[in-house]
C-alpha cells in the first residue's frame, strides 16, 4: 500500500502538466478591465446608469449574490488547508498560490461591483465578511490530503453552477452582473478540470485508500460558507430560487462517478469493495433527501438586513 503522501510526490508531473494546460486556456482578467467605464466616457454617469439598472435585481439575486461575494472573499483566506498537504517545496505549491491569486480576484470583482451597483448595506455585508472570516472553515477532511481532493472536486463545480445561475437571474435586469459572473463561472470550471483530473490520477494509483476517502466525503459537503452568518437562511433562499440546491449537488456527485469510473473499478480490497459501494448508493440518498426537502417546503416571507430589509415572498 502506498503512503498518501508518496502518491502526492508522484503526481507532480501531472499537476505540472496540468498547470501548463490551464494557463494555455486561460484568458487573464482583471476586475478592473470589466467593472471601469470605457475610456473617455463620464465616470459619474457609468455610475448613476449601473445603480439605475441595478435597482431591478430582485431579492433572491441580491441573496445569491451575497452568498457568492462572502463566499468568494473568504476562499484564498483558506489556503492553509490546501498548503497543509501540498507542501512548499514542489509543484503543488505553484498550484496552491496560482489557485489562491485567481480565487482573489472573483472576491474582489464582486466586491467591488456591489460596492459601484449599491446592491446591498456595504456595513451589513463587511461585518458579515468579519464574522465568516473570524469563525473560520476548519473541515475534518483537512487532514487527508484524497479528500481534500474530492471537496474541491465537488466544491468547484457546485460554486460555478451557483455563480453562473445567478448571473442569469441577476442579468435580466442588469448585464454587466451577467458579465462579471460569466467570467469568475469560467474559471471555476477551469479549477474543476484541475481538481477531479488529480483525483482520477489518485484513483490510478491508490484506489482502494481513494475511494474510503471519497466515500467519506460525498453524501454531503459544506460549503465553505456555511460558518457566515444566516447562512442556512441565505441558502434557502438560493435554493427556491433554483440556482443551487440538493438536486444540483445530486447532479455533480452522478457527474464525478461517471468521470471517475467508481462502478468498474475492479481488483480492490474489502474496505475498497464497500466504499465503492457506499458511493453507487449516494445518488439514490440524495433523491431521496431532495425529494423531502421539496415536500416540506411552504411559502415563506424573507427580509436581510444586507438586502436592505425588503421584504419578498417565495414558494
Amino acid at each position: 500500500m502506498h503512503s498518501k503522501i508518496e502518491v502526492l510526490a508522484d503526481l507532480e508531473g501531472v499537476v505540472a502538466d496540468l498547470m501548463a494546460q490551464h494557463e494555455a486556456k486561460r484568458v487573464l482578467w482583471m476586475p478592473s478591465e470589466i467593472l471601469d467605464p470605457a475610456p473617455d466616457t463620464d465616470p459619474d454617469h457609468h455610475i448613476r446608469e449601473l445603480r439605475k439598472r441595478a435597482e431591478g435585481i430582485s431579492g433572491p439575486a441580491r441573496v445569491a449574490l451575497a452568498l457568492n461575494l462572502l463566499t468568494e472573499e473568504g476562499l484564498p483566506h483558506f489556503h492553509r488547508i490546501l498548503a497543509v498537504y501540498l507542501g512548499n517545496e514542489s509543484h503543488w505549491m505553484h498550484w496552491t498560490n496560482m489557485w489562491t491569486a485567481e480565487e482573489d480576484r472573483h472576491g474582489v470583482i464582486l466586491h467591488d461591483y456591489t460596492r459601484d451597483a449599491q446592491v446591498f448595506d456595504r456595513v451589513v455585508v463587511e461585518k458579515m465578511q468579519f464574522d465568516y472570516l473570524r469563525a473560520g472553515f476548519s473541515p475534518d477532511w483537512d487532514r487527508d490530503p484524497y479528500r481534500v481532493f474530492v471537496y474541491t472536486s465537488l466544491q468547484e463545480r457546485a460554486t460555478q453552477v451557483s455563480h453562473a445561475n445567478t448571473g442569469k437571474l441577476a442579468s435580466q435586469y442588469e448585464p454587466l452582473i451577467g458579465e462579471v459572473l460569466a467570467n469568475v463561472a469560467k474559471e471555476e470550471a477551469r479549477h474543476y478540470t484541475f481538481y477531479r483530473t488529480v483525483f482520477k490520477e489518485v484513483l490510478a494509483r491508490d484506489p482502494n485508500q481513494a475511494l474510503e476517502s471519497a466515500a467519506k466525503l460525498m453524501p454531503a459537503i459544506d460549503m465553505p460558507g456555511v460558518n457566515m452568518p444566516h447562512f442556512r437562511e441565505l441558502a434557502d433562499v438560493v435554493r427556491r430560487a433554483g440556482i443551487y440546491g440538493p438536486r444540483d449537488y445530486l447532479k455533480i456527485v452522478e457527474e464525478q462517478i461517471r468521470f471517475w469510473a467508481i462502478d468498474t473499478l475492479e481488483g480492490l480490497n474489502d474496505a475498497g469493495r464497500k466504499a465503492q459501494e457506499k458511493i453507487m448508493a449516494i445518488p439514490a440518498r440524495l433523491e431521496r433527501i431532495a425529494g423531502v426537502m421539496e415536500a416540506k417546503t411552504k411559502r415563506k416571507t424573507f427580509s436581510f438586513d444586507v438586502a436592505f430589509r425588503r421584504e419578498f415572498v417565495m414558494d
